[in-house]
């Protein structure tokens, strides 16, 4: 490297001539064989260090990467100054030898012969146009043609007034027809045929004469014939003599360039060796430097890998000599010894942490309320299980945490709002939820919890009431029925007993007003029994039989239903859907049975209620069905007008009705009768399952005991077959 250092001095001492060696061609060429070993010397050393160092990166050892962006750092600081000033040292001597203005004197001079070309051409087009000029006062001066001392003094005149130093009027066998003595040497060259074919067409001619000193122009007379016009105009001797000088200044501009190219060469190969001995040599100092600078930290990176990995017990030796590296090792040392006392306190609390979390998990498990934990921007942080089956969401909870509870249960977020701006620790309410197209009423508690920084969290439970203010109104209403049965009944026998006797003793006495009277005791009669079938109706409401349960398949009693339904209304279609296997419950037959015609008689009032044209033929199906659950699920589902979408669920409370002559007890009965099976209904749309027909779909639900596969000789017959 110091070799290549002093034989760079050496040659910049040579080439500038402070030396008394002379920079000849041979000296020249020996300090370039002389330089350009030492470079192949240099740049073989530094090829092997870097060979070394990729076999390092590629064996991915400790500090390999940094080894390489060292080298890399001193190869970039020693080549960009360099080749800066190879730019700037290649400027300075292009401007030195071959000034700016140099390059605009060089282009003019180009462009001289250009435009001395352009300056002919200019003269041929103009003599051209005035040729055209000529020819049209020739072709207009054709009736003074006869009268030949007029025409030829208006021919003269406009050849002197033109400027043409000849003017002919020939035939195209080139005979002159009339010529105007312009006082100058005529000079008249008979055209080509291609010539006067091309004047006839008005197509534009244009020749020279005389080594290029005459310009010619040819133009055809319509107006004589088989005459053509031929014009010449001598060229400015000027635009040839400086056509011939602009070459012969090229010429001599290129033999110049020519030599200022060599010199920059010479400089610029000279300045590339002395670059390149400089950047290897900085090349050589970045490897020595790495080396010294690497070797500490790549002890500190494989101590790291250690500690990434879980070693925290790893220490690295410390060595005086390396200054601030080795007091990073100390650093470091006391860097793991921290870190082995922290980690061992994290893990005692994290296990503390996950002692709470397992039991506050088994908490929230058995809790039959809907527990929501709810974050100061309204996302869930922990849900329970029985909010999930509340709000009928399926899969684990995990999913859950992190949604918004506004776009899971719209309802709370009026409920939270009045909880934040209540100030209060604990906030109850009542809301209504829609799930599953079933509305159930739900008390709300929201517990506040405000954090140091103003932050609310919220812990909100969810008590399904529904089940709770339907047995109240169920018992209020069939209290009320008991009172009305007994208040009402009692009365009406001795009305009607009445009635009918004074219609036996006074019927035949009347005479006038017959009819009247036989009309107002009819009335009186049927009125009473009308009172007495609604007072009947109150009385089974209010004392509901209890079930008796026993074993029994559910399909035939669905058969006896559809066959008595299909002999009282003959314009209805009854299809059911009945699994093969029995479907074995314990159930009381004859509730069932009235349940099913209470729905299935609902449903043939709601095809009534619709005209044909608008639902079609009227159509029930019945669909049996058990679910992974073990409950067994019953679906009459009809075309008729359907159900309202608002207060649906009111229509299984007592004396809830849509038709003008109902109770409103029949639905009433049937929730009574799911109920004490251990069931339900529902009341939803035709269209729920994907159907496009309009209706309502009634499913009676209740739980099975099994669902056999029985062979086809062992099932019982159904209900239809037996009749």
């Amino acid at each position: 490297m110091t070799l290549g250092l002093i034989s760079a001095l050496a040659t910049f001492v040579v080439f500038t001539g402070y030396t008394p060696i002379l920079p000849t061609d041979a000296v020249v060429v020996d300090v370039f064989l002389v330089n350009g070993a030492i470079v192949l010397v240099l740049l073989g050393l530094v090829i092997a260090e870097a060979v070394r160092l990729v076999i390092a990166w590629r064996a991915r050892m400790a500090g390999a990467r940094l080894h390489l962006y060292i080298v890399g750092l001193f190869c970039i600081t020693a080549a960009v100054p360099a080749i800066i000033m190879a730019v700037v040292g290649s400027v300075t001597l292009e401007r030195g030898l071959y000034p700016a203005f140099m390059q605009d004197v060089r282009g003019f001079i180009s462009h001289t012969a250009d435009a001395a070309r352009l300056y002919r051409e200019t003269q041929c087009n103009s003599l051209l146009r005035e040729a055209d000029l000529t020819a049209s006062d020739l072709d207009r001066a054709k009736v003074g043609y006869n009268e030949r001392a007029f025409f030829q003094n208006y021919f003269a005149s406009r050849v002197h007034f033109l400027g043409f130093t000849t003017a002919v009027m020939m035939k195209s066998d080139g005979s002159v027809v009339e010529k105007v003595d312009t006082g100058k040497p005529a000079q008249i060259a008979k055209p080509e045929a291609a010539d006067f074919e091309d004047a006839r067409k008005r197509d534009p001619v244009c020749f020279v004469l005389d080594s290029g000193k005459t310009f010619v122009a040819l133009r055809s007379l319509p107006s004589f014939d088989d005459t053509f016009l031929y014009l010449a105009r001598p060229v400015d001797p000027f635009s040839i003599e400086f056509s011939r000088q602009a070459t012969d200044i090229i010429g001599l501009y290129d033999i110049f360039d020519r030599h200022r190219r060599s010199i920059q060469v010479a400089f610029i190969t000279m300045y590339s060796l002395l670059a390149t001995i400089m950047m290897l040599s900085s090349i050589w100092l970045g490897l020595s430097f790495a080396n010294q600078l690497v070797t500490p930290i790549r002890r500190l990176i494989r101590a790291t890998d250690q500690v990434s990995s879980g070693n925290l017990y790893v220490q690295v030796p410390v060595r005086r000599s390396e200054g601030d590296l080795g007091r990073l090792g100390e650093t470091f040392n006391k860097m793991t010894s921290e870190l082995r006392v922290q980690q061992n306190k994290l893990i005692v609390a994290n296990r503390m942490n996950d002692e709470r979390r397992i039991f506050t998990e088994a908490v929230l498990s058995g809790v039959p309320a809907a527990v929501i934990g709810v974050g100061n921007r309204g996302q869930i942080t922990v849900v329970n299980a029985s909010a999930q089956k509340l709000l009928s969401i399926p899969g684990a909870s995990e999913p859950l945490v992190g949604a918004t509870i506004e776009s899971l249960v719209p309802e709370l977020g009026p409920v939270l709002m009045e909880a934040r701006a209540g100030r209060q620790r604990l906030h109850q309410s009542q809301i209504t939820l829609t799930t599953l197209n079933r509305e159930r009423t739900v008390n709300v508690r929201v517990t506040n919890d405000v954090s140091a920084a103003g932050d609310y969290n919220h812990v909100v439970t969810l008590d399904d009431i529904t089940d709770l203010i339907s047995a109240q109104r169920t018992s209020a209403w069939a209290d009320v029925a008991r009172r009305i049965a007994h208040e009402i009944k009692n009365p009406l026998t001795p009305i009607q007993l009445s009635a009918e006797r004074l219609k036996r003793r006074y019927g035949r006495v009347i005479v006038e007003g017959r009819d009247v009277f036989d009309q107002c005791i009819d009335t009186i009669v049927r009125q009473v029994d009308d009172i007495k079938r609604m007072v009947d109706e109150f009385s089974s409401f209010a004392r509901m039989p209890k079930p008796l349960l026993e074993e029994d398949d559910v399909r035939p009693c669905i058969e006896q239903v559809l066959f008595l339904m299909r002999e009282g209304h003959p314009d209805v279609t009854f299809v059911d859907h009945l699994p093969a296997d029995p479907v074995i419950a314990k159930f009381d037959r004859r509730l069932i049975t009235q349940a099913l015609t209470n729905i299935t008689k609902n449903a043939t009032e709601g095809i009534a209620a619709v005209p044909e044209d608008e639902r079609g033929p009227g159509r029930i199906d019945v669909t049996l069905s058990v679910d992974h659950d073990g409950m067994a699920s019953i679906d009459i589902v009809d075309n008729g007008k359907g159900f309202p979408a608002e207060n649906r669920q009111r229509l299984l409370e007592p004396y809830m009705t849509t038709r003008a002559d109902g109770t409103g007890l029949g639905l009433a009965i049937v929730a009574k009768i799911l109920e004490d099976h251990g069931g339900g209904i529902e009341l939803l749309d035709a269209a729920s399952d994907g159907q496009s027909v309009k209706g309502a779909r009634v499913r009676l639900f209740f739980p099975v005991l099994r669902s056999l596969g029985l062979p086809e000789t062992a099932r019982a017959e159904s209900f239809s077959e037996q009749a």
